[in-house]
């Protein structure tokens, strides 16, 4: 019998994918979301989805979602460094409060293993490249901050309660279905919309930042070898999902020029208070603990990003009469 999972913010861009990997695979999922930055269009992707309407904060929406549940994929956050800034106490409530809550109701439905959507933002603006998952921890967001609460949490239920818990610390993940139209949108989103409507790409800061750029597909795996690991192994472990390679913003613009065959301006702004310089991740704990390999490039994960994108604004093209 196929086992029971529970994938947390379900309508999410990387809750959506991780659900649907795992109908495809014939499991049976139950997923769980607010909508308060998940998509109810997500949905209708997912043939065969338990789906509860629910928020996590709330512990009888978190005991219903844990009900008879093997595994739990927890992805549900609001995930803006903007947004933490403008209203930390939402933030708080929707990353950290939320994720204390999962886990109390977890414990009591008996839940095997719960999988963390942890962030690279932890590591703030360390000069050390790439980053390892044994320096010290220094956000500069109240979103990193309270992300990175979520780990210690999961740690702690590990230590107390023998719950196998994994941390995954996922760096600037991108691809199809990520929403582009919100204020807080991630950046390789942004700028694709951008260029298709042939309007200029916005930058904030001179675009000589650089990012560890990860393909959706490579954090499904991630998260699936992390499901399947033997717990001795990895209970209570935190590690880094990437490609272990970056790109700077400005070389983005450029494979993004060629590939959109986009020729006009791009617009510099002043820097986002709380972003990070450079991002780039040592992966060599999760190869070890979790056979773990990125099998999609940037370059590959870009190309079928845009082609995604594109086809989407074809679709959003009424036809005439």
């Amino acid at each position: 019998m196929a086992r029971q999972y529970l994938v947390t913010g379900v309508a999410g861009f990387i809750g959506s994918a991780l659900a649907c990997a795992l109908l495809e695979r014939g499991e049976r999922v139950r997923g769980i979301d607010n909508f308060a930055t998940g998509k109810r269009e997500n949905l209708a992707r997912m043939r065969g989805l338990e789906f509860i309407e629910g928020d996590l904060g709330e512990a009888a929406a978190a005991r219903a979602a844990c009900a008879g549940v093997e595994v739990i994929f927890h992805e549900a956050a609001i995930p803006s460094v903007p947004r933490s800034v403008a209203d930390p106490v939402a933030n708080n409530r929707a990353n950290v409060d939320a994720t204390v809550s999962l886990l109390v109701a977890a414990k009591e439905a008996g839940v095997k293993r719960v999988i963390y959507a942890a962030s690279s933002s932890a590591y703030g603006n360390s000069p050390t490249l790439p980053k390892r998952e044994d320096f010290l921890p220094a956000p500069l967001s109240p979103y990193a901050v309270a992300k990175l609460a979520g780990e210690h949490y999961l740690a702690a239920f590990h230590a107390c309660y023998g719950m196998t818990t994994v941390s995954l610390r996922y760096f600037n993940v991108f691809g199809p279905y990520q929403d582009a139209n919100s204020a807080y949108a991630a950046v390789l989103a942004k700028f694709i919309t951008s260029m298709l409507a042939g309007e200029a790409p916005v930058v904030h800061g001179d675009g000589e930042q650089s990012r560890d750029f990860t393909y959706i597909d490579n954090v499904v795996q991630a998260n699936l070898l992390a499901a399947a690991a033997p717990a001795d192994a990895v209970a209570g472990q935190m590690m880094n999902v990437a490609t272990g390679s970056r790109i700077s913003l400005n070389q983005v613009i450029g494979v993004l020029r060629r590939l959109l065959g986009y020729s006009g301006e791009v617009r510099y702004g002043p820097p986002r208070t709380g972003d990070v310089k450079h991002s780039l991740a040592d992966i060599a704990r999760a190869q070890t603990l979790l056979g773990y390999h990125p099998h999609v490039s940037f370059e590959q994960g870009l190309a079928l990003t845009v082609d995604w994108y594109r086809e989407s604004a074809r679709r959003a093209v009424p036809a005439k009469a």
